[in-house]
């Protein structure tokens, strides 16, 4: 006659009074976990061991795109008065225009190309010299492929983008209150200007856009999101050798798996997605610094990189706890 199955439960309050509850860092929430499992289970905590770095992102220089400065004397400049360059062309060479921030200098470039495309396919250029019309013609063109590499080094050299990136970090917070939806608004209208950045119809807010790079600037989510699945998976490696190590086949595991983990999961990609499409809205091939980190650190389909590797061991995790949660508990 079988034996009955052992069923291996320790109540969850009694985890909790032997750790506290005042750290809600991941991990805290990690260890809970692990203690959890090893209860249930009537084994030792599994060793635990510092997760990985995250890459640092590229310096300065390796992730900018040269963009030559535009030179012309002042009266070739006014013979071209009628396509309403001059006041724009004045007010980014006076004192504050040299000094504004890259965000600023996209939207006078996009302003800049836009009266430009107008102008040159308006009646004026029929108006002016042979001179005029070519120097028109040729401002037009080199500004029409000078904007894209603008709108990326907009981006790619803001303060605000840089810092996302920040190793002086932490990873995502547990709570299933953790809101990334502003977040994700402002990568979405980033996104939108550089789609957008060849249209007449669309127009530029540069109150909305400072608010939205300000949003950025408050937390450095993309390095929490690559930390979060760092820790993930290692934490999650070391709960798979505490399941692998427990040859009991009697054991019944009754730990449901957290619900901040798929939380955690569901904002890592989430942001993941929205990063990668920004990057890859421009139209442009990015220098090899980006594309290099790109695929080591924000794909979601290198095998190598974090989200591929937390989504492998999770699967194993999953696996493995169900292999124990097969019997009927007593």
């Amino acid at each position: 006659m079988p034996k009955p199955f052992r069923t291996l439960w320790r109540p969850v309050a009694t985890v909790f009074l032997l750790v506290g509850c005042s750290d809600d860092s991941a991990e805290h929430a990690w260890e809970q976990y692990h203690q959890q499992l090893a209860a249930a289970l009537d084994t030792p905590l599994p060793t635990r061991s510092e997760p990985r770095n995250i890459g640092a992102f590229p310096e300065r220089q390796q992730r900018l795109i040269d963009v030559p400065e535009t030179r012309d004397g002042m009266l070739n400049i006014y013979a071209l008065r009628e396509c309403q360059i001059t006041s724009l062309i004045a007010a980014r060479n006076n004192q504050l225009g040299r000094v504004a921030p890259p965000s600023q200098h996209w939207l006078y470039e996009r302003s800049l190309w836009q009266r430009l495309d107008a102008c040159w396919n308006s009646d004026i250029p029929n108006t002016l010299g042979d001179d005029d019309k070519a120097r028109l013609a040729q401002l037009t063109d080199l500004k029409t492929e000078q904007l894209p590499a603008v709108s990326w080094n907009a981006i790619f050299d803001s303060d605000e983008w840089e810092k996302s990136f920040s190793r002086a970090s932490s990873p995502l917070p547990p709570g299933g209150t953790d809101d990334i939806s502003e977040q994700l608004a402002a990568l979405t209208y980033l996104r939108q200007m550089v789609n957008e950045q060849f249209s007449h119809r669309w127009e530029q807010d540069s109150s909305r856009l400072e608010n939205h790079l300000k949003t950025l600037q408050e937390r450095p989510l993309t390095a929490e999101v690559l930390r979060a699945l760092l820790l993930a998976e290692q934490r999650l490696r070391e709960a798979n050798q505490l399941l692998t190590q427990t040859s009991d086949e009697e054991a019944c595991l009754t730990v449901d798996t957290p619900v901040w983990i798929e939380t955690m999961a569901t904002h890592s990609q989430q942001w993941l997605v929205s990063v990668n499409q920004l990057i890859d809205a421009h139209p442009i091939t990015p220098p090899d610094a980006v594309a290099t980190y790109q695929r080591d650190w924000l794909s979601l389909d290198n095998p190598e990189a974090p989200w591929s590797q937390f989504q492998s061991t999770w699967k194993e995790h999953t696996a493995l706890k169900s292999a124990h949660t097969t019997c009927t508990p007593d």
